[in-house]
């Protein structure tokens, strides 16, 4: 019998070696002079690290996020002129030097149009504000005739220059000259950074090439290398479809405008093609209000012209000239286009509505060549089109039906019923029912109801 002790437990069995055993823990699991862990100390350490390195780096994030939208801009735009720079350089002509006298020309081209933009406007402006009285005295008498006042012009004129509201429009003008002035020149810089990062990207685009493939094991060196074909061939079609729907709706625009006789033909023609085709989406209405705003200072049934002009060759390009020109640089489907337009602009503003449809393109190109495809089978639901019977009962047959179930219509006789089963399974088995078997033979005509009679009485 096992000995124990006053309390009424178990005394402790002295070992066979005459050592005690040790005690157990308490029930409750906490035993006294416990010490804390110690791993704990180091995790707790290492979360709160990687807690300051997260905010850390979000900070960092949202500090350098234009600098990075800039970079962005500049490889797109260096993909873009890749395609030109390395045929240069095929000639023999240093990759600098091509890159060089690619961007003069795209700064000569620019700076020629937004001359001639900004005379065109400066002319229309001086314009407008000289005949400003003319048309202000046609619209004081209109307004006397219709409406029985006697408004005068130097009545009008003198209560604006002493209204409140041009002084505190005077006011708020001339403190945002500051503003202005700043804008200015940050996109002064902003531009000058674009430009030297994609004059670097396409300058040094070997180099980058074989710096980035230098830490990547071969196999994917070679996805690498073919993620980049595809980006500067899916930018530069997209580039240059672009390009020759400008010159298509350029050309358009201008037969019109000087047909129209509208002044300042030629760079209005300019302005459509470029705005309409190089800002996705609404470019084509934003291209069409200058026209439409000079062509309703000659004559407002010309603005009128113009827009309809505009909306019918916005439907001939979607549907017609599109189509056929992007069906090999940028093989995109238009809802696809898009959709990426709109989350582009969602997530970028105006840069991601520039850059998300050869982004979109590019991504579609290189994953198709990783996705599996199978031959469709030969379906007419494949091609929209219905198979016979899934729909239910034909419309002739509910008709027969609804006749037959008229106030006053003979019931049906028992034949008729046969008749109209057996029609039924013929047409619900096939073929392979049809057919007769050797069980039962089939008459070569159908037999009449008394001639069977008949012929068993």
């Amino acid at each position: 019998m096992a000995a124990t002790d006053e309390t009424g437990h178990d005394a402790p069995q002295a070992s066979p070696t005459g050592a005690t055993p040790p005690t157990r823990p308490p029930a409750d699991g906490a035993a006294p002079g416990a010490r804390m862990p110690r791993w704990l100390p180091r995790a707790m350490v290492l979360a709160l690290a990687l807690v300051a390195v997260f905010q850390l780096g979000s900070w960092a994030f949202h500090q350098l996020i234009g600098l990075l939208i800039n970079i962005l801009i500049a490889f797109f735009l260096a993909l873009a002129i890749e395609p030109a720079v390395s045929r240069m350089a095929a000639f023999g002509m240093r990759r600098g030097l091509a890159t060089f006298l690619v961007f003069l020309g795209l700064l000569i081209v620019s700076a020629g149009f937004v001359t001639l933009l900004g005379s065109m406007l400066a002319g229309q402006i001086i314009k407008m504000i000289e005949d400003f009285p003319d048309y202000l005295d046609s619209v004081i008498n209109w307004v006397n005739t219709h409406f029985h006042t006697d408004l005068r012009r130097v009545d009008i004129q003198e209560g604006l220059l002493h209204s409140d509201w041009l002084r505190k429009y005077v006011q708020n003008s001339a403190t945002g000259v500051l503003d202005v002035s700043t804008q200015v020149l940050g996109g002064l810089f902003q531009l000058l950074t674009i430009g030297l990062f994609s004059f670097y990207f396409a300058a040094d685009g070997p180099r980058l090439r074989r710096a980035l493939c230098s830490v990547l094991p071969p196999a994917r060196q070679a996805e690498v290398l073919r993620a980049w074909e595809i980006a500067v061939d899916k930018t530069g079609g997209y580039i240059y479809s672009r390009g020759l729907m400008a010159l298509v709706s350029g050309v358009a625009h201008y037969i019109l405008l000087q047909a129209l006789g509208i002044p300042y033909a030629p760079v209005l023609a300019v302005w459509v093609g470029l705005v309409s085709q190089f800002i996705p989406t609404i470019g084509t209405y934003l291209a069409g209000a200058l026209p439409m705003l000079i062509a309703f200072t000659v004559d407002p049934w010309y603005a009128l012209w113009v827009l309809i002009f505009v909306v019918v060759y916005q439907q001939f390009e979607n549907y017609m000239l599109q189509p056929k020109l992007t069906a090999k640089t940028v093989d995109i489907h238009p809802a696809v286009a898009f959709g990426s337009v709109i989350a582009g602009t969602a997530l970028l503003g105006a840069v991601g509505a520039l850059i998300s449809i050869p982004a979109v393109a590019t991504l579609q190109a290189f994953l198709g060549a990783y996705v599996k495809r199978y031959a469709v089978t030969d379906d007419p639901r494949v091609h929209g089109h219905r198979t016979r019977g899934s729909g239910g009962p034909g419309a002739l047959a509910r008709a027969r039906r609804l006749w037959d179930r008229r106030p006053g219509a003979e019931a049906p006789t028992a034949a008729d019923s046969a008749g109209s089963s057996d029609s039924a399974s013929t047409t619900g088995s096939g073929t392979a029912d049809s057919r007769p078997t050797d069980q039962e033979p089939t008459d070569p005509e159908p037999r009449d109801s008394g001639e069977g009679s008949s012929g068993s009485s």
